[in-house]
Parts: C-alpha cells; sequence; structure tokens
C-alpha cells in the first residue's frame, strides 16, 4: 500500500488536529476528546439501532431510574445540562410512549414532577443492561490494572481541573 493510500486510510479525528510541535497536554486533551466521542457515537448508534432511541431521552431515563420518586422538569435540566425546553420535549415524548410520567406538584401549580412508569423502568433496565455490556466491550482493549490505572489518573486529573477551573461546575 502506497503512503498517501496509508494516510487515506486512517480515521481524522481531533487528535488529529495536533502535532509533535505542540504542548503534550494539548495532545493529551484531544485524545481525551477524541476517545469520548468515539464511545458516545458508538453508543449513540447502538441505542438507536436497538432500541430506537436517542441518547438525550436514555440519559433523560436514566436520571429518572436513579430518583423513582420523580424529579421536577427543572431538577432534570440541571442534572441533563440542557435547556428547560430540551427536556419538555424530551418528557413530551417519552410521555407519549408510556415510559415516563408526569404528576403535579401540590404545593406548586406550575410545576411537574416525571418519573418512569413501570413500562418505562422495565424498558430501561433492558437498555441499561446493554448500554454497560456495550461499554465493556468498547473498553475491553484495557486489561483490569489498565482500567483501574487509567480510572485513578482521570480521578487526578478531574481534581486537577476543578482545582484550576474558573467555574466548579460538571
Amino acid at each position: 500500500m502506497s503512503r498517501a493510500a496509508q494516510l487515506a486510510a486512517v480515521p481524522v479525528d481531533r487528535e488529529a488536529r495536533a502535532s509533535e510541535a505542540h504542548h503534550d497536554a494539548l495532545r493529551l486533551w484531544l485524545r481525551l476528546l477524541t476517545c469520548t466521542m468515539l464511545i458516545e457515537g458508538e453508543i449513540r448508534a447502538r441505542l438507536r439501532e436497538r432500541f430506537a432511541i436517542t441518547l438525550p431521552r436514555f440519559d433523560l431515563m436514566a436520571q429518572l431510574e436513579r430518583n423513582p420518586q420523580g424529579l421536577r422538569m427543572s431538577d432534570l435540566s440541571r442534572r441533563l445540562m440542557v435547556t428547560g425546553g430540551n427536556v419538555t420535549g424530551l418528557t413530551d415524548q417519552l410521555v407519549a410512549e408510556g415510559l415516563v410520567e408526569r404528576q403535579p406538584v401540590p404545593t406548586d401549580r406550575r410545576a411537574f414532577t416525571v418519573r418512569l412508569t413501570r413500562a418505562g423502568k422495565r424498558a430501561f433496565d433492558r437498555m441499561a443492561a446493554e448500554h454497560e455490556a456495550w461499554i465493556v466491550e468498547l473498553l475491553g482493549g484495557l486489561s483490569e490494572s489498565e482500567r483501574d490505572r487509567l480510572h485513578a489518573l482521570l480521578g487526578r486529573l478531574k481534581t486537577s481541573v476543578r482545582t484550576n477551573a474558573r467555574t466548579k461546575e460538571a
């Protein structure tokens, strides 16, 4: 295979933007971003193909699964880091499919609590089990000790970023 053909066969991703001349911290950040985007893209595709659901809808259901008493729309918006309008649209779709239900908050006529229906809980449990298996598969190229080391290093990175960040969110 010619050099040009070899280069054409290499997928272009965000990490390809960096060269050896760039600081190693920038190259590391681009590698982290690329890995995140590759995993997320694959999970999005598998959720769509297997369950005909989007990642944002799955994420909303995951928040509700962790909070069986339900969450207010404003709490969902904050946890998902999206606008209230986005949460309303996602919720409307899931209500129409019978996967979540809205209940009025007795103390606030303008507020609703959203929670999974029984059918929603069953559907989410099936999706979550496959989602976990997909993550295990995608990270399967690392040994257990490599995953442990990477987890520890990313924990240190998270602490460092939070310490040095101007905003302390996420």
